[in-house]
């Protein structure tokens, strides 16, 4: 059993390199950037990895479905609704249905049981939590959910600090837990640290079954240089006060991780790593299409030594 912790389009990419070569794959998701839009409950993450795994995700967005249409959305806007939020009408339906379902009191764990069903995906699909966490970005303009900070404002407003409120309270769910410990590698995905990882990280019991198993946890880098490779990443690093570099990463990820992947592009800063106590691998890590997606992902499995 291997499990991926995974937030992000950088996460997708890499999920979908693992699925092709293990047959029992976990997918623990980020819930921090659920969004509550037009009262239906909007989780990027999870439908991401679903859409992606169903093989309809629109690659060139890096989310929502491909030849999606957006009537909906226009409609909206006769009605004077904002429409920054680019809902299409295919993926309109599974938050439709995602909230009624929850209206009727099911939890989002089950939900997305049920939907991966719907989907025809068999990889185990897993919400962090049940409990609401919300990664809030704080800018020289005021307190922005995530969503409204990138999508919205497109990350233009100056970044003072992040918050995951509900993380401190969350209950891990119990499945997660339970995969990070019985899995015989554990994947830190190449998504944004700060708001695809992070939210993760800051629920106690995930942060803790991790730190009891860092010897078999892999991170991803999702950054060459000081440069993040998709996303805000380095907008938000430099906010939290966290060296933007392999290095930076490695130093954030330190209690909880023995092992990083980074590019080849970076080994001067290996050494650098090693002196945190963490395995440095070195290889291509840019994923351009399935091939570099499957070589990544081969890569982990035949190099990385837990």
């Amino acid at each position: 059993m291997i499990t991926i912790l995974a937030g992000g389009t950088g996460s997708v990419k890499l999920v979908r390199g693992f699925a092709s070569q293990v047959n029992d794959l976990r997918v623990i998701s980020n819930v921090g950037d659920n969004y509550w839009l037009y009262g239906m409950y909007v989780c990027p993450d999870i439908d991401t990895i679903i859409y992606g795994l169903a093989d309809i995700l629109d690659y060139e967005r890096g989310w929502g479905i491909k030849n999606d249409t957006f009537n909906f959305l226009r409609q909206m806007e006769v009605f004077g609704e904002e429409t920054w939020f680019r809902i299409g009408d295919r993926d309109a339906a599974t938050h439709l249905i995602r909230t009624n379902m929850l209206k009727n009191g099911m939890n989002l764990s089950d939900i997305t049981k049920w939907m991966c069903e719907k989907f025809a995906v068999a990889i185990k699909i897993i919400p962090v939590t049940d409990n609401s966490v919300e990664t809030r970005i704080t800018t020289n303009k005021g307190e922005l959910h995530l969503q409204e900070h990138w999508v919205k404002y497109r990350g233009k407003d100056k970044v003072e600090g992040i918050q995951y409120i509900g993380a401190e309270k969350a209950r891990p769910n119990p499945e997660a837990v339970n995969s990070i410990h019985d899995s015989k590698l554990v994947i830190l995905a190449p998504g944004n640290p700060l708001t695809s990882i992070g939210p993760m990280l800051r629920i106690k019991g995930i942060r803790k079954e991790l730190s009891k198993s860092k010897k078999k946890v892999v991170a991803v880098s999702p950054l060459i240089g000081d440069k993040a490779i998709s996303g805000p990443a380095t907008q938000y690093m430099e906010a939290a006060g966290i060296d933007v570099s392999a290095y930076g990463l490695a130093q954030m990820y330190s209690d909880v991780c023995s092992n990083i992947v980074i590019d080849t592009k970076d080994k001067a800063l290996a050494k650098k790593i090693q002196n945190l106590d963490v395995t440095v691998y070195e290889t291509k890590i840019i994923m351009k299409n399935k091939q570099d997606e499957d070589a990544l992902a081969s890569f982990i499995l035949k190099q990385v030594h837990v």
